[in-house]
């Protein structure tokens, strides 16, 4: 089984950040950034996630934020900090992905409007206070982007979340908007809905990091 690994990594501006990384048994197809809302410590339902995308070949790495206090400012420094650390360790740029979990599906989207990378995935996205709204900022995605969303407890649930989809279809990248009717915000709860977004998020990262 892939284990994780926390590290201190030191940014060229000099600030250090934790991460925590699951590496592939194998070669290395990219990076991806996971972005979830149990980051500040990572905990066995986070670690097994690092690990189930790194067995898919993915080398895997969280950031470890204050999500009670998370500003766009933090989240796009704290990124970059990851990405630094990707590219350390050979990780081409156009071959890095982000995901986000919940809070973090958010966090993700922020991320894809305001930084390129292969490609980006939200599965759910509460409202964060710092961040913006989603539907604000969806037309400006530079990042290919896909979206899973539930009904309620998601910033974009229900009839909100045509609304996401119309803003990000006016993006100059690949969009798309799943919606799961009838489901809360964590849909991914259930069985069937869990490993149909598993298997999209999958994907929409072997179509775009390659």
């Amino acid at each position: 089984m892939t284990l994780t690994t926390t590290v201190e990594h030191q940014h060229a501006d000099g600030h250090t950040l934790r991460l925590t990384f699951a590496e592939p048994d194998g070669v290395v197809r990219g990076g991806l950034v996971v972005l979830h809302e149990e980051a500040e410590e990572v905990e066995e339902g986070l670690g097994l996630l690092l690990a189930g995308l790194a067995g898919e070949g993915w080398l895997t790495v969280t950031p470890h934020l204050d999500r009670d206090n998370l500003t766009q400012q933090d989240l796009l420094e704290a990124t970059d900090a990851t990405l630094s650390w990707l590219a350390e360790r050979g990780v081409q740029a156009d071959l890095v992905g982000v995901v986000g979990f919940d809070l973090g599906g958010t966090a993700a989207l922020v991320v894809a409007s305001n930084r390129r990378l292969g490609a980006a995935v939200s599965v759910g996205g509460q409202g964060v206070t710092g961040l913006p709204v989603l539907v604000e900022i969806a037309g400006r995605l530079t990042s290919p982007w896909l979206g899973m969303y539930g009904d309620a407890g998601d910033e974009a649930g229900g009839a909100e979340v045509e609304q996401l989809r119309d803003a990000a279809a006016t993006a100059n990248v690949a969009t798309n908007v799943v919606h799961y009717p009838g489901a809360n915000h964590r849909f991914d709860a259930d069985p069937d809905a869990a490993a149909e977004a598993w298997q999209r998020t999958l994907n929409w990262f072997d179509a775009h990091l390659r």
